[in-house]
Order: structure tokens, then C-alpha cells, then sequence
């Protein structure tokens, strides 16, 4: 659960208020002003309400929360802000609100009154479904859930990529580079603009006085230029500082580029970088986080170790640090200046055990189990009714005639105890937590039992934790077990990775066969061109 204790700003609140909160943002110049959202979906905001940022309709700071009407009822999928500040909001709707400091027209109205409260923005996006929105300092960009790009604002630098440096007082659709493209991810920096394709492509455009597009020049671009690397990586998230940027690939690897003058690149130094360089990490990483308001860095471990690096309360630290924080969040609440959040934060709280966690709670509990499963000299504790509840392979098992009902002990030989424990705690917890070496097993067993959610799963962790040494090893595993989707996306991770994957062991140690089809499918695709 978050700690909302290591954010200052909260301590205004009563803990009632606190306690209902569900999603929250912290921003501004000095981190002194908040918006948050309920559990039933109402929106408030509180703080200095400088320029007009707090949307609450009027020019007065306060201490109290107060309601953002025209935002209550409706759930808030994604929140930005920029250093005016304004701030956009989308809804899950679709629908797109804006407020606060206008004098570029980076709220989209058209105009470069200030807005004090949230009104919805349309023209070009009354059409569109937005969903995700990115502000700059002094401009705005979103997302369509069709994978188009819409920027407004401050243009000074070709932030707004129109090709020109006129401001844009309205939402206009970014073409030329990204023309006929999916756009999957766009994040702002304080004049620069970034949007991540569907094949992992970054495109750049707006101020490069530092290199933070990464295109291995210091240039402005007024229109989208694709990001140069030396190596080809498909890249999955990226997050500017302030003048900075941080990418990550499909394999957990963390890239970083940019200014460097307090080592927020992480790179052991302070040289700025004009393109990509990979940042030396012992894991896997899973997520990257900056805001562009500060110098400050911070990624998580697949194994859930969160790291910082840059500028932290005025000291810089040139390469990743292990903390002792369990998310990102943390690292901008205690050392980022201004401690201002780099997401909209969602929590969850437990006020109660609900029937769910209540049974995730007795899985291989001793002192209420009735069933106990011995694999490799290793006990599972285990409750003949959730078994039959939950899965047919035991409610056909557990029958009055069958020798396994009146057993306390059973014995399983044909699957490790990895993967068995897995499979019992996911009747548990609907829930999989398995390295993907081990999912290959438990899509075996999953095949076995015809539990085709459980196979799902095992796919989707098989695909997140696909590398150049295992994908091989995946994809054979994927034909074995008649995966087809989980087959193609192995397939096609191979192909992308091929000089690398044709250089592992697993890759010459497969079946002769599989090798020789797989050698045949990806010259038909063009896997061998150059």
C-alpha cells in the first residue's frame, strides 16, 4: 500500500480524507499543490493554486479540499501536468479536460485566458478517443486509442512538430515521421516531445540542446525524427527529466541520453550523451521513471529492487543506487526537488479480508489444510473443497469411488515442485508468479488438466520474460504445447533478435527439425536480409 506519510503535502488532510483517496498528483513549481480522486469517483484538489492549477473555479489557495464538479463521477484514466502549471486530465471516456496557466493556449480552447476550472477540449479531438495525455512546460500532446498523435502550445522549439515554430492554439495532429504509424506511448519533456511506436521505434521532436531525442545531434527538430542506436532495440517505455530522457527495451534493459551534468544518466559520469547508451544494471528492469521537473532517475527490478540515481537532494549519484523503497513514487517523494509525483499514483487499500484474500491467505496452510501433496520430499498443504471447486481435473478426482478421496497424502511425480506449488496457489489467488524457464512447465501442466486461463498466463509470462538466451528455448516449448499466438510472438522476437539468438547455445542444441523449419520461416520473412 502507498505511504502517503512520505509526501509532506498530505499531511494537510484528515485521515478520513486520506484513507478515500484512490488516485492522487502532486505538482507545481514547489510540489505545494495536489489533485485526487476517490473510490466513488469524485475529484478534489487543494494547494496554492497558483495560476489558476487547482481547477476549483476560483484564484484563492486552500488548505481544504475542494470538489472539481465538472470531473465528479467520471473515472480519470491519466493525469499530466506542466510548470505553468496546467493540467490535462482524460477520462475513460475518452473525453479530454484542461485547466490553469494558458498564455501559450496549451489548454487547446483557442484562446490565452487562463482556466479555472476543467473544461473539455474538442475541435480535432471531438471525434477521438483519447487515451493518455503528456504535458510539457508550456505545451500538450495525447494520444488516440487509434495511435494518433495531438499537440498544442508552446512552440518555440517545434515541440508541437508542425514543422514550424508558430505556436498551435488548438489540437492539431503530429503527421509527417509518424504518418501511417502506431503510437503506443508519448511522454513530454519541458519543450521536447517523444512518442514510442508499435515495433519499438522512438521518435523525437522539439528542443535537442542537450541530445535528449537521442538523434546523435544537439539540433532542434521541428517535425518527428526517429532515435539513432547503435544497436537495434525495441524499445517499450520512455520518460524525459528535466533535460534527460530514459528508455526501456522489450528485453529490461534501461538505455539513457541526454544532459548528464548531475549523472542522472547513470552512466558513471557526467558527459551529456547525444544518443542512446546502456545504462549497466545486474536485472531485469520492468520500469523507468523522471519527471521534467527535476534531475532525478529511478527504475524497478523485475524482482521488485528500486534503484536512483542523478540529482537527490543536491547530491549528485552517478550510477544506479539501491534503495531500500519498494516503488518509484517513493524516490521522488524524499529526494526529488520539487517533490512532485512523475504518475498519477493509484492505490488500493485493505480495509477487510475479502473472500479472495482470505483464500489466498490458508494456501498451504498447516493448521487448516485437510490435504497434503508430496512432491520431491516437499509438502503442499492444500483444501480438498477450493480443489474441487476450482479446478475439474480434482473434482473428477476427489470421487467417493477413486482411491485419491480417502488419501491425506498424495503423490505427483510427473511435474516439479516449482511448477505443482504454482499450480496450487493459482486455484488460490487466480495469480502466477514464475520465471519464465518454469512457466514452460506449468504450460505443460495447464495443457494437461485443460485449464486454458492458466495456459493464458503462463503465455503472458513467458512473453514478458522472453531474452536473447531463452527465446529458443520459448519458441520450441510454444510448438510443443500447440501454443500458436505464444509460437508467434516467440517467432517474431527471434527474427528481431536474430544475429544474437543464432549465437546462443539453445539456439544449435535444438531438434534438428524445429531448427530447420525455423531457419525456413524466417528467410520467407525476411529475417536474413540485410
Amino acid at each position: 500500500m502507498v505511504d502517503f506519510g512520505k509526501w509532506p503535502l498530505f499531511t494537510l488532510l484528515s485521515q478520513q480524507a486520506v484513507s478515500s483517496i484512490r488516485q492522487a498528483c502532486i505538482f507545481g513549481s514547489s510540489g505545494n499543490e495536489a489533485i485526487y480522486t476517490t473510490h466513488n469517483n469524485e475529484v478534489f484538489a487543494f494547494g496554492l493554486n497558483c495560476s489558476n492549477c487547482l481547477g476549483t473555479g476560483e484564484n484563492q489557495s486552500t488548505i481544504v479540499p475542494k470538489r472539481l464538479e465538472p470531473l465528479c463521477g467520471k473515472k480519470i484514466v491519466s493525469l499530466s501536468y506542466g510548470s505553468g502549471p496546467h493540467v490535462l486530465v482524460c477520462t475513460e471516456e475518452g473525453e479530454v479536460y484542461s485547466w490553469g496557466h494558458n498564455g501559450y493556449s496549451q489548454l487547446g480552447n483557442g484562446t490565452t485566458v487562463q482556466g479555472t476550472a476543467p473544461i473539455l477540449v474538442g475541435m480535432e479531438l471531438s471525434s477521438k478517443k483519447v487515451a493518455h495525455v503528456a504535458c510539457g512546460s508550456h505545451h500538450s500532446m495525447v494520444l488516440s486509442s487509434e495511435g494518433e498523435v495531438f499537440a498544442w502550445g508552446y512552440n518555440n522549439c517545434g515541440q508541437v512538430g508542425s514543422g514550424t515554430t508558430a505556436n498551435q492554439v488548438c489540437p492539431r495532429k503530429v503527421a509527417n515521421s509518424l504518418q501511417n504509424k502506431v503510437v503506443v506511448n508519448i511522454t513530454a519533456g519541458q519543450t521536447s516531445s517523444l512518442a514510442i511506436t508499435d515495433n519499438g521505434h522512438v521518435y523525437g521532436w522539439g528542443y535537442n540542446g542537450t541530445g535528449q531525442l537521442g538523434v546523435g545531434s544537439t539540433g532542434n527538430q521541428l517535425t518527428p525524427c526517429r532515435m539513432v542506436l547503435l544497436h537495434p532495440v525495441c524499445i517499450i517505455q520512455v520518460v524525459f527529466g528535466y533535460a534527460h530522457t530514459l528508455g526501456l527495451t522489450d528485453q529490461g534493459l534501461l538505455y539513457a541520453w541526454g544532459a548528464n551534468t548531475h549523472g542522472q544518466l547513470g552512466i558513471g559520469n557526467k558527459s551529456n550523451q547525444l544518443a542512446p547508451v546502456k545504462v549497466p544494471t545486474n536485472e531485469r528492469m520492468v520500469e523507468i521513471a523522471a519527471c521534467h521537473s527535476s534531475h532525478t532517475s529511478a527504475t524497478r527490478s523485475q524482482s521488485g529492487q528500486v534503484y536512483m540515481w542523478g540529482q537527490c537532494r543536491g547530491q549528485p549519484i552517478l550510477s544506479p543506487h539501491l534503495t531500500h523503497f519498494t516503488c518509484t513514487d517513493d524516490v521522488f517523494a524524499c529526494f526529488s526537488n520539487p517533490p512532485v509525483m512523475w504518475r498519477m499514483l493509484s492505490v488500493e487499500h485493505e480495509d477487510y479480508l475479502t473472500v479472495a484474500e482470505s483464500l489466498k491467505k490458508e494456501f498451504d496452510s498447516e493448521q487448516t489444510a485437510d490435504l497434503k501433496f508430496r512432491i520431491e520430499g516437499k509438502y503442499i498443504h492444500v483444501h480438498k473443497a477450493v480443489l474441487k471447486i476450482r479446478c475439474e481435473h480434482f473434482r473428477t478426482m476427489f470421487q467417493s469411488y477413486w482411491n485419491e478421496n480417502s488419501k491425506e497424502v498424495i503423490d505427483v511425480d510427473q511435474f516439479s515442485y516449482p511448477v505443482y506449488h504454482a499450480f496450487l496457489e493459482y486455484l488460490y489467488t487466480d495469480s502466477v508468479e514464475l520465471p519464465p524457464e518454469d512457466a514452460i512447465g506449468l504450460l505443460d501442466l495447464a495443457t494437461s488438466y485443460c485449464e486454458n486461463r492458466l495456459k493464458r498466463l503462463c503465455q503472458h509470462i513467458i512473453k514478458r520474460g522472453i531474452t536473447v538466451e531463452n527465446a529458443f528455448l520459448l519458441l520450441s516449448a510454444a510448438v510443443r504445447y500447440e501454443a500458436e499466438d505464444l509460437e508467434e510472438f516467440c517467432f517474431k522476437f527471434c527474427v528481431n533478435h536474430l544475429t544474437d539468438v543464432t549465437q546462443t547455445e539453445t539456439f544449435w542444441q535444438m531438434d534438428g527439425m524445429l531448427l530447420k523449419e525455423f531457419i525456413l520461416k524466417a528467410g520467407r520473412s525476411g529475417g536474413f536480409k540485410n
